[in-house]
């Protein structure tokens, strides 16, 4: 008998639970979903998209020295695909050699324009010179022969004794004096060839320098790893036919997929929440059932405007504090940045709250019936909202709208 009497009272149960069920849900509307005030800990979150990057990584960028030789920005004119992974010194990328093969071309006649000059000065100064010391070797024979006309003349009368003396000390004179001019003349040769000289080598090394930075724009990978591409400011990836500059010469970068992290901004509303070493669920769009933890590193204390958008965003940085070796850059998360749980407290999904003027309300049951209850809300995460007023534990609310919101009254 005891046996059969608890048959009868589970099926007695059963049967209640089911006329529940029938009476005070599918009654109200066979189409409609309800759900219970839950009661307990409730997770205050902030979700947001991010994109992943690499933690460390080196940069595969254009040559240094492009401001030296006079370009200030270039374009790609080929670029292995982004992924490929490439070991040391193989190729990477090639920049366009228009303009700086002009530049060789027109030093390579600024070359050959001051070897002409060098060698032209150089002709001439040494007959210049030969001149000049031709000159030197007359006029001091000249005085000699001035020297040897005075000495014969002491017997003859003193008028032609003191002529040869002025003649004497006349080729003296001018003879020093030319002396002196080829002094000169041959500082000013030395300088002259100085001069030309050093615009001679001036000349060389930039053709130097130039053919050196040309090699350079066939671009290596510094280091074994996988080919990520660089962005522009407004966030667009560098492709061949983007332009790199001197003060942004970044091509692609090789990163490092052991230590990642994800890049995030968040609105201005939310941003108050979001704080260092808040733990975070990361989610990833392309591995949908893969679950990630992550920690917020950083928060940046001044907003910036977005692309094609009137607000204000905030760049928050999450270290991703899980290993996994399939992740890889510009990956796509959603990032749940948990910032605060709060304890015993009221919650119903988000789709539940209705709002008409200043208020908020839910559709509950009341009696069997609908009815419209105005509610105090408080923190919500993405799912879900805390209720600070206005229901209790277990009630039911309607999970949307009614179907006939006709006739529907405020409860009391």
């Amino acid at each position: 008998m005891k046996k059969h009497r608890g048959k009868f009272i589970a099926l007695a149960v059963l049967i209640a639970m089911a006329t529940i069920y029938w009476v005070v849900i599918k009654k109200v509307d066979e189409n409609q979903i309800m759900v219970l005030v839950e009661e307990g800990s409730f997770d205050v979150t902030v979700l947001n998209t991010g994109e992943l990057r690499a933690k460390n990584y080196t940069e595969i960028s254009a040559p240094s020295a492009l401001r030296q030789v006079g370009i200030w920005q270039v374009k790609i004119s080929n670029l292995v695909a982004e992924g490929t992974v490439v070991k040391e010194g193989e190729f990477v990328a090639e920049l366009d050699k228009t303009e700086i093969m002009n530049k060789i071309n027109e030093e390579q006649l600024n070359v050959q324009k001051k070897q002409s000059e060098f060698k032209s000065t150089q002709l001439d100064t040494t007959l210049t010179m030969r001149d000049a010391r031709d000159e030197l070797f007359n006029l001091k024979y000249a005085v000699e022969e001035r020297k040897l006309t005075k000495e014969q003349s002491i017997y003859e009368p003193p008028a032609v004794l003191r002529q040869a003396e002025i003649e004497y000390e006349k080729a003296i004179r001018n003879y020093d004096q030319k002396k002196e001019n080829y002094k000169t003349k041959q500082q000013q040769s030395v300088t002259k060839m100085q001069i030309i000289g050093n615009e001679l080598t001036k000349a060389q090394n930039r053709l130097s320098e130039l053919t050196t930075t040309l090699a350079q724009f066939t671009i290596t990978a510094p280091k074994s790893g996988m080919v990520i591409y660089a962005k522009e400011w407004d966030g667009k990836k560098k492709i061949v036919g983007s332009t790199v500059n001197t003060w942004d010469p970044t091509v692609a970068n090789l990163p490092d997929l052991r230590t990642m992290e994800s890049i995030t901004y968040i609105n201005e509303v939310d941003i108050q929440k979001v704080k260092t070493n808040q733990l975070v669920n990361i989610g990833l769009d392309a591995q949908t059932g893969k679950k990630l933890q992550g920690i917020v590193k950083s928060v940046a204390s001044i907003g910036e405007q977005k692309p094609n958008s009137e607000a204000k965003v905030f760049e928050v940085v999450i270290d991703v504090t899980s290993i996994d070796t399939s992740l890889r850059p510009a990956m796509t998360t959603s990032n749940s940045i948990s910032t605060n749980t709060l304890k015993n407290v009221l919650s119903i999904p988000i789709e539940c709250v209705h709002t008409e003027g200043t208020k908020s309300f839910v559709y509950k049951l009341d009696d069997k019936k609908a009815v419209k209850q105005e509610v105090k809300i408080g923190a919500s995460n993405e799912t879900h909202t805390v209720i600070l007023k206005g229901l209790l534990a277990k009630e039911a609310v309607y999970l949307s709208i009614p179907k006939d919101t006709l006739g529907i009254k405020w409860a009391n």
